[in-house]
């Protein structure tokens, strides 16, 4: 079976918690230890309100961050975000950065995606500049931390584009290759800054 063929029948069903839970459970179960596993456990602490599929993207992000004006206002360094949007495509971070307009205001966007964008160029972006928030793929999300381009240190939410379907009507962890790049950046820094709480973690 298809899954197109399955979530076709299937009414949408607005991702939880535990949705992530379960799936980093399964992905890490079959090579990592009790010990290990219990590390990249998260506690529904880690996480925000997730999105009961009534909200559009700006009424969500108020919702969680509603003292957004004064982090913005008080965000002053560089190569650094207050908030991380993961999505599956460009064309998809495209048009979440367009749906944000009414929460955004003035701050500044940064697109993190490989397409038509060279990595360089996005590191000097950081550099230079103070950016508020950064929407893209994990796959470059990753590249940019991993190349000390990204420091994750004022990150204070990360948002999973988690319940929007492609024209397929996959969601982003029903891709594998996006699953599996999301559930490394994850793993790779993300899941400790959630654990030590200076992270917290959305499900749009």
């Amino acid at each position: 079976k298809k899954i197109s063929d399955v979530l076709e029948k299937s009414a949408p069903k607005a991702g939880v918690p535990a949705d992530l839970q379960n799936l980093l459970s399964q992905h890490f179960g079959e090579n990592h230890s009790v010990i290990e596993l219990e590390e990249l456990k998260l506690s529904d602490t880690c996480f925000l309100p997730a999105n009961d599929l009534t909200h559009s993207f700006s009424s969500y992000l108020k919702e969680i961050c509603p003292k957004w004006a004064k982090l913005r206002k008080n965000h002053k360094e560089k190569k650094s975000v207050v908030m991380l949007v993961i999505c599956s495509s460009a064309l998809r971070s495209l048009e979440l950065i367009k749906s944000m307009t009414a929460f955004k205001g003035d701050c500044k966007v940064l697109k993190l995606f490989a397409k038509h964008i060279k990595i360089k160029e996005q590191i000097n972006m950081l550099e230079k500049g103070v950016f508020h928030i950064g929407v893209g793929t994990p796959g470059r999300v990753k590249a940019l931390v991993e190349q000390d381009g990204l420091c994750l240190n004022s990150t204070k939410y990360m948002i999973l584009d988690w319940n929007w379907r492609d024209q397929k009507l996959r969601r982003m962890m029903d891709i594998p290759e996006i699953k599996k790049e999301t559930i490394d950046l994850l793993e790779m820094c993300i899941i400790k800054l959630c654990r030590e709480g200076s992270v917290k973690l959305g499900l749009f």
